[in-house]
């Protein structure tokens, strides 16, 4: 699972203001910090030569209207007949301030000394210490009771909603761990009849084509990403060598944003313009090219985004449990901080947008947007100071059990012993695959049992002679394959722990980075597994303990029951069920053209309803479906 990785790249100039500061004061790592961004406090003055989105008037307007998106347009009267209703809370998107300004009120003295909170370990993770600044710890505490009184609010009366039939653009950036989950989500909305496109790094075309669903190609190279976060464990790049590599990535990842929104079908030429926007965070630019086009955003994700108190961002150390809240803030602001030359270049010379301002907090965080976490309740419930804008919707399965055929030696090898043991990292890259399988070999001779290796991505298991006792495994579905394992241990994606969890596998979790230390904690805590393992610590005494840990009934026993829980769940409709409500009660509508009309090539006719219809739309200011 990679959700969170390409988030945890930042940019060459916080980059080096904070290497340096790990040899410096903190008092030098501020100066060095703010004197990189003293010329763009209000965006920098360079431009690149990309290809412009064009927007009307009306779409600028875009975010300031709505906390979830812009109103004020007509509804599409192409699609007027082609509706569904669902049932909505009257309090949905109503009353809740704008969020989109979180550190206006913070003092200018707390922005400019709000990294003498932050520690920077060795291996660039970052340390959230409460203790390195009292007063601006204070000063955040005070903002973080003002937040909580601002998401307080239970559901109101139901409503009936009309949702039309929409084009939906999903934009996911990462492994296919985190594709797999939309792709559910997607082929559920196009049964409601909504055009769905789905647009992922083209390792995953023929995954999502497969599926049935429309695909479009997003920059970066997943394989790329998951080595660049193999090496480099935090927020902070490692060293100088790795910042040109995450620049790179990030600026394609950017760059092919607009045109996964608006560019018609690469196979097809069917046209194709996104009215809703769904996307994980690290697709980065979603808010942008949404403010561009006028369209509502919601996002989805698999790890926890939004500022709460139960428990820290899942990329930061927190060692005082009353700076988990302010976790989440700083890692918003680092995150902007290290991406803006690159977002602010994106908005003035593709999206012709206004820049950002250089202490603005509104293009770092999700905290305005509405957003859904896939992940069930009974694992992580939601926190309370989550507000009606957020949802925890259960874990999205795909189905990918019902159409595999394994391999018949296989099936006999599983039928002739025990049920084994799984061992599997999934997307994540090996700098020692033969040590490590070595480790998993000896661990189980140590425990007696037997054990089958999925190769991955970091080439596990790649021996020329193998024991009975162990089976060597490449692309098999794990819906199909972990009910047949009597426990697994993998790399702590979010998708292949749900997937484990509901096979009522006892789980040992080894985490690379990123997350995935949030869920081996989640796991160690629900006593569905020992503590997790970090990859650097797996050696045979470490997981032969965590083996015979997992093998004890009562772990089983535990590890069954939560299975029962999501086995009741459906994610995915729930899922749904959120996109729709969050939905403005207006929908922006399309247009017909990507080119003005021209007055002087219509016919009097045409060109009489035109400014016919210019004096009708002028009230509200909308002529985008004009082109004018």
């Amino acid at each position: 699972m990679m959700g969170s990785n390409e988030i945890e790249c930042l940019t060459q100039e916080v980059s080096d203001g904070v290497l340096d500061g790990r040899q410096k004061n903190d008092h030098k790592k501020m100066e060095i910090i703010k004197s990189q961004g003293e010329d763009e406090k209000f965006g920098g003055t360079s431009s690149e030569d990309d290809e412009s989105v064009q927007v009307s008037p009306s779409s600028r307007r875009g975010l300031e209207h709505c906390i979830t998106a812009p109103v004020g347009a007509e509804r599409n009267p192409l699609i007027v007949d082609e509706e569904f209703m669902i049932s909505r809370s009257m309090t949905e998107n109503r009353g809740f301030p704008k969020r989109d300004t979180i550190l206006d009120r913070l003092s200018e003295r707390a922005k400019q000394l709000i990294t003498n909170l932050v520690k920077i370990q060795n291996d660039g993770t970052v340390e959230v210490d409460l203790e390195r600044s009292a007063s601006v710890a204070s000063e955040l505490l005070e903002l973080q009771s003002f937040e909580e009184s601002t998401v307080s609010g239970g559901l109101g009366s139901e409503s009936k909603k009309t949702v039309p039939r929409l084009q939906i653009v999903i934009l996911v950036v990462g492994t296919r761990g985190d594709v797999q989950p939309f792709l559910a989500i997607a082929k559920r909305l196009q049964e409601y009849g909504h055009h769905v496109r789905l647009a992922t790094h083209a390792n995953f075309k023929t995954f999502v084509k497969s599926a049935g669903v429309d695909f479009y190609p997003l920059g970066g190279d997943p394989r790329v990403l998951a080595g660049y976060m193999a090496r480099n464990k935090g927020l902070i790049p490692s060293g100088p060598a790795e910042i040109s590599v995450q620049r790179k990535q990030l600026k394609a990842i950017i760059d092919s944003i607009p045109l996964a929104c608006t560019a018609p079908d690469m196979e097809t030429g069917v046209s194709f313009r996104a009215q809703s926007i769904i996307a994980n965070p690290p697709a980065y630019g979603h808010v942008h090219v949404a403010e561009a086009l006028g369209v509502p955003l919601h996002i989805f994700f698999t790890m926890p985004w939004t500022p709460t108190y139960q428990f820290p961002h899942p990329l930061v150390r927190v060692p005082q449990s009353a700076g988990y809240w302010l976790s989440y803030i700083i890692v918003d602001l680092l995150i902007w901080w290290g991406m803006r030359r690159i977002i602010n270049n994106f908005r003035k010379s593709t999206l012709k947008l206004a820049p950002i301002a250089y202490f603005s907090m509104y293009r770092g965080s999700i905290s305005h947007l509405p957003t859904s976490y896939m992940w069930s309740p009974h694992v992580v419930p939601k926190p309370n100071d989550w507000g009606p804008l957020v949802d925890v919707v259960g874990y999205c399965f795909l189905s990918l059990a019902s159409k595999y055929q394994p391999r018949e030696d296989f099936v006999q090898w599983i039928k002739k012993g025990p049920p084994p043991l799984y061992f599997g990292f999934g997307s994540m890259p090996l700098e020692d695959p033969k040590g490590t399988t070595d480790v998993i070999l000896e661990a189980l001779r140590d425990t007696e049992q037997r054990g089958i290796i999925d190769r991955g991505w970091g080439n596990l298991g790649n021996l020329t002679e193998l024991s009975d006792d162990v089976f060597l495994l490449e692309e098999c579905p794990h819906d199909w394959l972990f009910p047949q394992c009597s426990a697994v241990v993998h790399h702590g994606g979010a998708g292949t722990t749900a997937t484990g969890l509901k096979a009522g596998c006892p789980t040992t979790i080894v985490p690379f980075f990123g997350d995935q230390f949030f869920w081996g904690e989640r796991i160690y805590q629900k006593e569905l597994g020992p503590a997790p393992i970090p990859i650097s610590q797996l050696n045979v005494e470490n997981l032969s303990n965590a083996i015979r840990f997992m093998l004890q009934p009562e772990v089983k026993s535990r590890a069954m029951e939560i299975s029962r829980l999501i086995e009741n769940e459906d994610g995915v409709a729930a899922a749904v069920d959120a996109f729709h409500r969050h939905l403005p009660d207006e929908l922006p509508l399309p247009s017909p053209s990507p080119s003005p009309v021209e007055d002087e090539n219509l016919n009097p006719l045409q060109w009489f309803f035109l400014q016919l219809g210019r004096f009708c739309c002028a009230p509200c200011g909308d002529f985008s479906y004009l082109g004018a």
